[in-house]
This record gives C-alpha cells, sequence and structure tokens, in this order.
C-alpha cells in the first residue's frame, strides 16, 4: 500500500485512533481457528500461531475496542500473545480482554528490571494487570549492553527471581529480548533459555549484518525464535515527526514489500513474528500470514536488491 493511499484510508474511516482496531478487526470473526498456521516453539511442545499479538496495540485503547480485538485474534487462531509494563497500560487493558481466552493462548510477559527487587515487583504487578496466576514464558526486556547481561545474573539481579517463579509455577518458561547481538550472544552463553525475541528484519540482515550470528546461535541450541520488526524499514530521519505514535521507526507502507519482509522474516527459522504494534498494520500480517506461500530464491534476492540504500534500524 503506497503511503498516500494508506493515509487516505485512515482518514477516510472518519472514527477516532480507538475505534479503527474494533472496525479492522471484524473481517477476521468468525474463521476457523484451527487453519491458521502454527510452528513448534524450540524445543518446548508448545505451538504457536506464527504471528504473535503484540499488547502494545491495545495501550491507550478504551476496553470495549480491546476485548474486540482480542476476540477477534483468538476467532482468527492467534494464541500468543505478547505484553510488557513498558507499554503503557497495556496490561490493564489487555488482562480483562484476554481472560476468557486466557488457559487457550500462550501469555508473554517481560521486566526490563535487571535487579531482584524490581523484577520481582515487576513480575507480581504484571500478574496482577493481566488477571493471571502464571506465565507461559516470562522475559528479560531488552538486553542492549554487556551490563545489562551481567547485572541480571549477578547477584541480586533478575535471574534470581526467574529461576524461583519457575519453580513456584508462576512461569513456566524462560526468555529474554534483545536490540545487540553483543548482549543476545553472551545472554545466550550463560543460560539455556527456552526463547529469544530479537529483530529479524530483512534491510537489518543484508545491508547491517545484523541477525544471521543470532539465529544460527538460537538455533544450535534448539531455542524457539520469536520475531520483531519484520515489517520495520528504517529509522526516522533527525526533525520529522514519527509518522505512527507508538513506532519509534518507519515501518514498510507499501503491501508488496510488506509480502516479501514478512516472508523473509518467518523463513528463517523463526516459530512467530509480532506485527508493528499500529493496529493498521495487523490485518495485511495476518493475511501475508495465512497464505502458506513458500519464500523461493527468486523473492531472497527480490528483497536483497530492496534492502540496497536503505538505512538498517540495526547493524552489528
Amino acid at each position: 500500500m503506497k503511503r498516500r493511499t494508506f493515509f487516505k484510508r485512515t482518514v477516510t474511516v472518519s472514527l477516532s485512533l480507538s475505534a479503527i482496531p474494533f472496525v479492522r478487526s471484524l473481517g477476521n470473526r468468525g474463521r476457523n481457528s484451527s487453519e491458521f498456521p502454527k510452528r513448534r516453539l524450540g524445543n518446548t511442545n508448545e505451538q504457536l500461531s506464527i504471528i504473535g499479538f503484540g499488547g502494545i496495540m491495545v495501550n491507550q485503547q478504551d476496553q470495549e475496542s480491546a476485548n474486540e480485538l482480542i476476540a477477534s485474534a483468538f476467532d482468527t487462531g492467534i494464541n500468543y500473545y505478547d505484553v510488557a509494563p513498558s507499554y503503557g497500560n497495556a496490561e490493564e487493558k489487555l488482562g480483562p480482554a484476554l481472560k476468557p481466552y486466557r488457559k487457550q493462548c500462550f501469555l508473554a510477559c517481560k521486566t526490563t528490571e535487571r535487579n531482584s527487587e524490581g523484577a520481582t515487583r515487576e513480575l507480581h504487578q504484571s500478574l496482577k494487570n493481566l488477571k493471571t496466576d502464571y506465565f507461559d514464558l516470562y522475559q528479560l526486556h531488552a538486553l542492549t549492553t554487556v551490563e545489562d547481561v551481567e547485572t541480571a545474573f549477578g547477584p541480586g539481579g533478575a535471574m534470581e527471581v526467574f529461576l524461583k517463579a519457575r519453580e513456584e509455577g508462576k512461569v513456566r518458561f524462560l526468555g529474554f529480548s534483545a536490540h545487540s547481538e553483543e548482549a543476545a550472544l553472551l545472554a545466550m552463553n550463560k543460560f539455556d533459555f527456552d526463547t529469544i525475541l530479537f529483530p529479524i528484519n530483512y534491510v537489518c540482515w543484508f545491508q547491517g549484518n545484523f541477525g544471521p550470528t543470532v539465529v544460527q546461535r538460537a538455533k544450535e541450541k534448539g531455542m524457539g525464535i520469536l520475531a520483531l520488526k519484520g515489517l520495520a524499514q528504517t529509522r526516522i530521519p533527525p526533525g520529522i515527526k514519527k509518522p505512527y505514535e507508538k513506532l519509534w521507526y518507519i515501518p514498510i507502507e507499501d503491501e508488496e514489500i510488506q509480502t516479501l519482509s514478512l516472508r523473509f522474516t518467518l523463513s528463517q527459522g523463526v516459530t512467530a513474528a509480532i506485527p508493528p504494534g499500529d493496529p493498521l498494520f495487523w490485518p495485511n500480517a495476518l493475511k501475508i500470514a495465512q497464505d502458506q506461500h513458500t519464500f523461493s530464491s527468486s523473492d531472497k534476492k527480490k528483497i536483497e536488491i530492496l534492502s540496497v540504500g536503505v538505512e538498517p534500524l540495526f547493524t552489528s
């Protein structure tokens, strides 16, 4: 979808942002949820929908819209939901919306806290906000530096809380998210995590050499690979206002490139990919994922050519 067409469509809807998810979701209701493609999560026996629901989509939404969007996602066959305290009031909105389906879903949460005190506080608050007594996956969120990892694994670090929570049944699996290859590789060397949540993006891959080393290491360890930024394009130039309030980057708006990009991401041994946090990108992500098109060598060549001259969000 071209940028001009994209914005024209959003204006034509003539609804507030809070109502957009409600309208967009209606087209998904009533589908057979068993038909949505799923993949095994690493060495676990979990089968996740290959598109995950990013909880930030319900941040600042009214509860009715959040309820409808979650109901629509569930009806479509989405069973993987991811959220974090840093996503505004997303936990408070997602909790009530997901409650009717909780036992049938895989709920992942995260913490940016690196010490045990902060991690304990956020874990308990997140459980309360999300109206559940356990998380299927709990993750160290946004590991960026070596110091982040060392602190989390040091005396009084967050990993003490993670291990205790797993023993107590408050979490089932342990993972981490990162935007740094150095931090990701160090974390994988320190502990046998069940999952990694990492940017796997065609521009970063081909123009920043960012991703191949981490993905290969995760595969060697049998980890579940969860992908971020599959529909990201590039950084927002300095002085330019964010085109989407919930996104700190410029997303892909052309439908053909969206298709190639998401298929590329899903072809890298990924269990599931989480689309951008703006609900406007949700319907097309579902459509792409439901089309079981094999990512061919010609597709790879085409997307590699399209990456030339584009500034990557991350580099190795």
